[in-house]
């Protein structure tokens, strides 16, 4: 019959496991889990990452196509306009209507601007959270 070796965390019970032994154990798996898990969301921060990155360049390019559709928009504009009037005159029409959208755009992402808080504060509450109740597990 096979004897069945025990692995690196256990010993043959002798029945004399101090209760130093046991700490040391438990800090160690804890440590080895903690590990694996840092391990773990650098993995999925990283898959996470190429997925974001992809999607950011289609939005480059879909940023450009707009940019272009934009452009030609304003040419065509500008050309349709030249018909009725100078072509000077038209080009300063188009050229206005851009600054309002510009001046209005502007000031909607300066005022979303100030809403936004540099500091993650429900991680940073989540964090002390846990401070706490490191410190005193039972309560």
């Amino acid at each position: 019959m096979a004897s069945i070796q025990p692995d690196h965390h256990t010993r043959p019970h002798d029945g004399e496991t101090s209760v130093g032994e046991l700490v040391a154990q438990v800090t160690s798996d804890v440590q080895t889990l903690f590990h694996q898990e840092v391990e773990l969301a650098k993995t999925e921060v990283r898959q996470e990452a190429a997925k974001a990155g992809k999607a950011a360049g289609m939005y480059g390019g879909a940023g450009f196509a707009g940019y272009m559709v934009v452009l030609f928009a304003s040419l065509a504009a500008v050309l349709g306009l030249a018909n009725v009037m100078d072509a000077g005159w038209a080009a300063l029409i188009v050229t206005a209507v851009w600054a309002v959208v510009a001046a209005v755009l502007y000031a909607r992402g300066r005022a979303g601007m100030r809403t936004v808080s540099p500091k993650p504060e429900h991680t940073i509450e989540t964090m002390k959270e846990n401070t706490r109740w490191a410190r005193h597990p039972t309560r």
